[in-house]
């Protein structure tokens, strides 16, 4: 399949993470990207990401709150203007169920984006539950807000976005060229140093040397996914505009 490239900027995105940090690897390039050429961006987050630390003396309070101003430092590297706003289900006990799905349609009603952004629900030997239930509340959401008799009772019209991508996809059909925007995607990334151990394999803040192994990762990946459209840099999304 020869995937598309570059969707048009829209006025307004919606990225829909699991977690704290899910965003930025899945779409921080393009968010970036966007931001950079006028879109107000703004952030779903579904879970508080309190299991979020290998360490297991770890305060999860504390971290819910370190998890937050992270994200929030991580949007405004982005670029980002919009809402940064967190759902704070239980990090790792998130469920796909009416009352979740009627605060994504909420927000998606409210918010008004043209784009939504998420995680690809049907991504195959997905191991994390939270990274599923939450593509499935994208989509689903997605489904209620557009509809006016679904959830009637919130203050907000339907809304029906322009366009679905979901990153981590097995049958991508679309790139968004992030040559310009790699380094504003490590940098938000980078942000979230609660996560240097667990995910990015940074055990020494002060280690430059893993800094570099850790953006070299990323940029290998997006080389990866830039390749089959003859870019430096790309993110690929299984992109759906019949919405």
């Amino acid at each position: 399949m020869t995937p598309t490239v570059d969707f048009p900027v829209p006025a307004r995105a919606l990225a829909i993470g699991a977690h704290p940090d899910d965003v930025e690897f899945g779409c921080g390039g393009t968010l970036a990207k966007w931001a950079a050429a006028g879109c107000t961006i703004h952030h779903l987050v579904c879970t508080d990401g309190s299991k979020g630390s290998w360490d297991p003396e770890a305060d999860p309070h504390r971290l819910v709150m370190v998890r937050q101003e992270e994200q929030r430092a991580a949007s405004r590297a982005l670029g980002g203007t919009g809402a940064v706003t967190f759902l704070a289900w239980r990090d790792g006990e998130l469920e796909s169920g009416l009352r979740q799905r009627a605060e994504v349609c909420g927000w998606i009603r409210q918010i008004r984006p043209d784009v939504v952004l998420g995680h690809d629900p049907w991504k195959r030997y997905r191991l994390h539950p939270d990274h599923r239930h939450a593509g499935l509340l994208t989509v689903e959401g997605i489904v209620a807000a557009r509809d006016p008799h679904f959830f009637p009772e919130q203050a907000w019209p339907a809304h029906r976005p322009g366009a679905l991508m979901l990153w981590e996809a097995d049958m991508a059909n679309h790139v968004e060229d992030i040559s310009t925007s790699i380094e504003a995607k490590l940098a938000a990334l980078l942000q979230h140093r609660s996560q240097f151990r667990s995910t990015m394999a940074i055990d020494d803040p002060e280690a430059t040397d893993q800094y570099d192994r850790f953006a070299a990762r990323v940029r290998t990946k997006s080389a990866d996914h830039g390749a089959g459209a003859n870019l430096a840099y790309g993110e690929q999304f299984a992109l759906l505009t019949d919405l």
